[in-house]
């Protein structure tokens, strides 16, 4: 049996009876890719701004990883954490040399990663239960993760929920220096907060954050599950900064597509984590390591890096002009392949509206446009979602009488 034969009404029943509903799925099939590139079950290609939530970094079938998945393959596909394998210590070597951390825990997910933090946190302050994070925050959906989530629509259904976190606004210093106290055990931050709508933090808060739990003896974690790897034009979001955190959680692009979390843990946390702590079963797995390996070696062979960062630029000052003539953008916020476009009214119908012009592109909150595309995406594909975005009749734009929008098109400006 050819599962991409399957038609779409087929995979939809399917899944009406036998799914758990913990999705809102749009009816879009895809069932390949290249590049920043996906198609659908009849062949359309859409441009992939979302990158399957900020994870397909180097786009779809890149040969790098292609040919990494088939030579592991051949190996092991799982080797038990109760014995060794050579790409876990290779990985953690890379992250831990250019995080300047310590050392490196894997895990599979970004949940995971945050749910770990948590407990080596609590090992470094035993009997301190105190956790200080954001409002509209995203950490994950485990319970010690989802109580530190601040968005209290994720929590509600299910509390009561770990007990004593406080959450403060972002880039509200006053506040912050307010809720951590010597009871703080972690202050968890999104470098650049993804779920919460885009929104990085600022040097202010980020130097705060640092001397508060350098005065209190509190964890700094980063959360840079997805603004981390490149993401924000340098390899760790932190290093646009003076601070470094205690604990810096990864997950997302780390295993190329394959389930892949780390924790990377610097001195406070040297020597407190025991066998016998902590652990998991696939974590750290040899495929998905050779994997995140392989990532990291194309970031660095082809200066991804810097081209996140060269494009981000150009590409923030193209959709700055955008918002100049399209009256229902509010506010352009991110930095490198990490944008969110606030609007005056909910962004489904636009997210639905531009998949159906041929872009894939996410949301935050409920009136955030959120794109994570591909460091390897074109400027093509950049050029024409900004065209389609100001055409876009559920943004109130205005067509001429053959159809066409009437909205200018963006800047000719080239990306350096």
């Amino acid at each position: 049996m050819l599962l991409h034969d399957e038609s779409p009404a087929a995979v939809e029943a399917r899944e009406k009876n036998f799914i758990l509903g913990t999705y809102n799925r749009a009816q879009f099939h895809p069932r390949s890719g290249k590049g920043a590139q996906l198609f659908d079950a009849e062949g359309k290609a859409y441009w992939d701004l979302l990158g399957g939530i900020a994870v397909n970094v180097l786009g779809h079938k890149h040969p790098r990883l292609v040919k990494t998945l088939k030579q592991e393959s051949d190996s092991l596909l799982h080797v038990s954490n109760l014995f060794y394998h050579p790409a876990q210590g290779i990985l953690g070597e890379r992250l831990v040399r250019e995080s300047g951390l310590r050392r490196a825990f894997f895990c599979n997910s970004g949940t995971e990663a945050n749910e770990a933090a948590l407990k080596f946190a609590r090992l470094v302050n035993p009997g301190r239960a105190g956790i200080v994070a954001l409002e509209e925050s995203f950490h994950g959906r485990t319970l010690g993760s989802l109580s530190m989530t601040g968005h209290e629509a994720y929590r509600a259904p299910f509390a009561p929920l770990v007990p004593s976190v406080t959450f403060v606004p972002p880039n509200d210093v006053a506040s912050l220096e307010n809720a951590v106290t010597e009871e703080t055990c972690a202050i968890f931050l999104e470098s650049v907060m993804g779920e919460g709508g885009i929104i990085p933090l600022s040097d202010e808060f980020l130097i705060a954050a640092r001397k508060l739990a350098d005065k209190t003896g509190a964890v700094l974690v980063f959360d840079e599950i997805q603004c981390g790897l490149g993401r924000t034009g340098k390899l760790f979001a932190f290093q646009h900064t003076s601070v470094v955190p205690d604990i810096v959680t990864l997950a997302k692009p780390l295993g190329g597509g394959l389930p892949l979390g780390a924790v990377l843990t610097g001195d406070v946390v040297e020597g407190v984590v025991k066998p016998g702590h902590h652990g998991t079963t696939f974590g750290g797995n040899p495929v998905a390591c050779r994997l995140g390996i392989a990532v990291l070696d194309e970031l660095k062979a082809s200066t991804l890096i810097q081209r996140v960062k060269t494009y981000g630029d150009w590409f923030g000052r193209q959709l700055d002009a955008l918002k100049a003539k399209v009256p229902a953008i509010v506010e352009i916020r991110g930095k490198g392949m990490m944008w969110g476009i606030e609007l005056d009214r909910p962004a489904g119908p636009v997210v639905k509206e531009l998949l159906a012009k041929g872009f894939i592109v996410g949301s935050a909150r409920d009136r955030v446009l959120r794109l994570l595309p591909p460091y390897i995406v074109p400027k093509k594909a950049l050029t024409e979602f900004m065209d389609a975005l100001c055409r876009t009749a559920a943004l109130g734009c205005p067509t001429t009488q053959t159809g066409e929008g009437a909205c200018p098109t963006p800047n000719k400006e080239k990306a350096a």
